[in-house]
Order: C-alpha cells, then sequence, then structure tokens
C-alpha cells in the first residue's frame, strides 16, 4: 500500500548530502521546503542533488520556497545564541541604537514598533517559547526581564508582542529578492509567511510564472478574519501552526486546524499541516505517542501534507523521523480505507460543472475493478481537482510541463508523470497504454478510468471521460 498523504521535509545543514537525501526520498519525503529566513547561500548546489536523485528514483520532487516575509525577528547574535536565566535583564534595541553599555541584549530593528511597547508588557521570543516583562523604557530600547526557564535565544528568531496588530499587505525587498531565487532555482511553489490577506497573493502572481503555485501560511488572527478570500486565490493553505498558536492560544489551535481544513476541503484547496509534528525527534531516534497522534490527527482529518522543520533541517535523526511520519500516515489511511463512509469530503459540486464530471470519475473507481484514474492535465487544475475528490483508486496525473509535474506530486495520492500532451484520442490511448505498462500497476482485463479536457491541446477544463480496459 502506498501513502496518499505528502511529507515535506525542511533542507538544513542535517540533509544536505546526497546520500541523506537519498534516504529521505525513499523513506517517504515527497518534497522539499527551503527555508528563505535562514541563509541560502549554497542551496543550489542541494537542489542539483534533490533533481539527480529525482532522475535515479524516477519520482517527482516538489520544491517549496518559504519566504520570511514581514514576520518580526530579532537580528543575528554574537555567536548564534545568548543564554538568559530566570529574572535576568536584556536589552532590546534597535539598529541604530549604540550604547555604551548594554550588558546582554538583542538587536529588534524595528523602531517605530520598539517605540509602541509599554512597560510592564510581555514580549515573546522564539515562536512564544521564552517570555520577557517589559521593565523600562527610552527612546531607542527597552529593558526586559526574562519569565522563562532554560532561556536560550538565537539569531533571526521570531518576535510576537501580544495585542500588537501591525498591517503587513506588501511584499518586503527580500521576498522579492527571494522570489526572484526561487523562480531561478526551479522551485515549483512560493510560500508567503505572515499573510493577512489576499493582497500578498495577488502581488506575488506578478513575479512568477503560471506553473508556480502559491502557498499561503495562516499564523495569525487577520487570516483568519480574511480566510474565505485567502482560500479562494491561493493554490495551497498551510496552518503553520507554531506563530497561530502564539497569536490566538495554544488550546485554540486544534479546533481552527479541523475547521481550516474543512474549509479547504469545500474549496477544493489543499492543506499542510505543520510545526512540531515530530519536534522530540530533533533529539532523540523516537517519537512521543502524542506526536504519533497529531500526525494521525491531521490526516483523519484529511491533510493534504504534513511537514518536517528542524526534525530534518538540523535533528539528528532526519531519516528516523520521514520513516516515523510515513509508518503513522500507511496506518492511519488504512483505517480510513477500511472505514471510507465516516471520512467522505464536503466537495459542492453544484456552482461548477467541472466538479460534477470529477465526481462521476470518483463514482466509477469505488468500482473494485477499476485500478487507476490517469488524469492528462496540462495546468496541473484537473490534477488538484482530482485530488480534492479522494478517490480510493491509484491518481495518475500526465502532464507535459516538467514544472507542473514537479508542483502536483505534492498534492494527496497523486503519482505525477512528466509526458508528451496527447493530439488525439488515439495518442492519449497509446500514451495511457504505455504508462500501463512502464509502472505494471495494472493487470490484465483490469480497468482504469482516463479524464482529459477536449478539444487535445486546447482545453480549459476537463470534460472527457473513458473507462477503458487492459487488454495486454
Amino acid at each position: 500500500m502506498e501513502k496518499k498523504a505528502k511529507i515535506i521535509a525542511t533542507l538544513g545543514p542535517s540533509i544536505y548530502s546526497e546520500v541523506a537525501l537519498n534516504k529521505l526520498i525513499k523513506r517517504g519525503a515527497d518534497a522539499f521546503r527551503i527555508n528563505f529566513s535562514h541563509n541560502t547561500k549554497d542551496i543550489s548546489k542541494t537542489i542539483s542533488r534533490i533533481r539527480k536523485l529525482e532522475k535515479l528514483t524516477n519520482k517527482r520532487i516538489s520544491l517549496i520556497a518559504d519566504l520570511q516575509g514581514k514576520k518580526l525577528r530579532i537580528a543575528s547574535i554574537r555567536d548564534n545564541k545568548i543564554k538568559i536565566r530566570y529574572n535576568q535583564k536584556i536589552t532590546i534595541v534597535s539598529k541604530k541604537t549604540r550604547l555604551k553599555d548594554k550588558g546582554i541584549f538583542v538587536t529588534f530593528p524595528y523602531p517605530k514598533i520598539l517605540k509602541k511597547l509599554k512597560v510592564g508588557k510581555t514580549i515573546l521570543f522564539d515562536d512564544g517559547k521564552f517570555a520577557f516583562k517589559i521593565s523600562r523604557k527610552k527612546i531607542n530600547y527597552v529593558e526586559a526581564i526574562c519569565k522563562s526557564n532554560n532561556c536560550i535565544i538565537e539569531s533571526n528568531k521570531s518576535v510576537h508582542i501580544p495585542g500588537l496588530e501591525t498591517l503587513f499587505n506588501k511584499l518586503t525587498t527580500k521576498d522579492k529578492k527571494d522570489i526572484s531565487s526561487a523562480v531561478r532555482l526551479g522551485c515549483n511553489w512560493i510560500a508567503l509567511s505572515y499573510i493577512q490577506n489576499e493582497k500578498l497573493i495577488h502581488e506575488t502572481r506578478k513575479y512568477i510564472k503560471p506553473e508556480i503555485g502559491i502557498i499561503s501560511k495562516i499564523e495569525n488572527k487577520l487570516a483568519l478574519k480574511n480566510i474565505n478570500k485567502i482560500i479562494n486565490y491561493s493554490d495551497a493553505i498551510m496552518i503553520a501552526r507554531g506563530d497561530l498558536a502564539v497569536e490566538i492560544g495554544h488550546s485554540e489551535v486544534p479546533k481552527i486546524q479541523l475547521s481550516l481544513i474543512k474549509k479547504c476541503s469545500k474549496f477544493s484547496t489543499p492543506v499542510i499541516v505543520a510545526t512540531q509534528m515530530l519536534e522530540s525527534m530533533i533529539e532523540n531516534n523516537t517519537a512521543t505517542r502524542a506526536e504519533i497522534n497529531d500526525i494521525a490527527t491531521a490526516i483523519f482529518q484529511g491533510a493534504d501534507a504534513v511537514m518536517l522543520s528542524a526534525e530534518t533541517a538540523v535533528g539528528k535523526f532526519p531519516a528516523y523521523a520521514v520513516t516515523t511520519m510515513n509508518k503513522t500516515i500507511l496506518s492511519t489511511e488504512k483505517y480510513k480505507k477500511e472505514h471510507i463512509e465516516d471520512f467522505k469530503n464536503l466537495i459542492n459540486p453544484r456552482k461548477d460543472p467541472v466538479k460534477s464530471v470529477l465526481l462521476s470519475v470518483k463514482d466509477i473507481a469505488y468500482n473494485p475493478r477499476v485500478k487507476a484514474l490517469i488524469v492528462f492535465s496540462n495546468s496541473g487544475r484537473s490534477a488538484k481537482l482530482v485530488s480534492a475528490m479522494r478517490p480510493s483508486v491509484k491518481i495518475v496525473t500526465i502532464s507535459p510541463n516538467i514544472n507542473v509535474s514537479r508542483r502536483v506530486s505534492l498534492l494527496w495520492g497523486v503519482h505525477s508523470i512528466n509526458s508528451k500532451d496527447a493530439n488525439d484520442w488515439k495518442d492519449m490511448m497509446n500514451i495511457s497504454r504505455q504508462i500501463i505498462r512502464k509502472n505494471k500497476f495494472i493487470k490484465k482485463n483490469e480497468f482504469v478510468v482516463i479524464t482529459a479536457g477536449l478539444p487535445f491541446r486546447k482545453a480549459e477544463m476537463t470534460n472527457m471521460i473513458r473507462l477503458y480496459k487492459v487488454d495486454s
């Protein structure tokens, strides 16, 4: 049994080598995330290794460029990190400030926001892990008292100020530069951090090719407020639970996760669940029962993909982490298949005739003699819709565009193949037969359902279904 939900692994020093990358791909990684909040100077070498392994394994691999966005962060720290004791004082300074004796300090390069801080208020570092209470305020700096034990603050970590809302509706200069790099590197997805409404999505479209998808990361209250428009204009959604938990409270995240997955299902929009899924495996080679349950819950709820962050980027056991996630997905999906009536999707085809066609495909695919769906999808839209239908059989998508093939390989259940486009009916059937013979997943006298758009090469939607009996 092959898993349907996909695994995203974040790139980092732990998996830069070809050997490490190969292990992850063989153990179930389907996509790699590049975190542009960190140093990406030599990332092109790693991408070359991934593309080499893609050919060797004959498996399409998605690359996700995760932009830093206008997320509040501290600047670099000398020696990369500092340790602070409980009740110890630190000074938070702006870039331009020069103090003769700052003691322990961190640089917060947002002077306008620094001025808004008030004595007695709390400021949080590193996705809310460490809390400080502001004890003194001056024009260009504030002093704060540590209210957390075992506090270690590292370079470029996030800063959250409860109750402070700042509008960020435009791409930063860094994000524009990173988008350009991502396009040049051949990334298939752009992930927008700290998005608040649909404006960033529209602006990003101007800088990317049509075959590149946009993932909107949901991590603040304003995004939740504008969620319907964000989902409607995005190609995928990521539930970034770290910042979201800091923003709305940890106890609120589970219900928001379920709500977002349901909404995405209605919109036929893929959804990724991310952040601290196997956090303990950064240091240990086994997961906790709570972490296994967290992954299973995301799969039960209908997530298209789950993501590993520090577990693969800097963790000690990246291959074990992917294996653990893969086993959990397989076990959960086996249960879902055995109890399929309990996990119906929420797609309403009434407003979209194409969805009606594809739901018909899904119904046909429930016949036990039907073993696969073959979807000719030039743009990737049909692949996305078929995936959203959650058919019980294997989904094979065919696109003449290698980058579309790579992008849709992130979608639930999709086995993506890059092949020439069909010119006519005869050509379509020849391509389908070749794929069936090459992949050896269909036996003689079994059936496949083939979908495509007519007229060939010019269709703007899927409007054809053919039931084909394998004859050789």
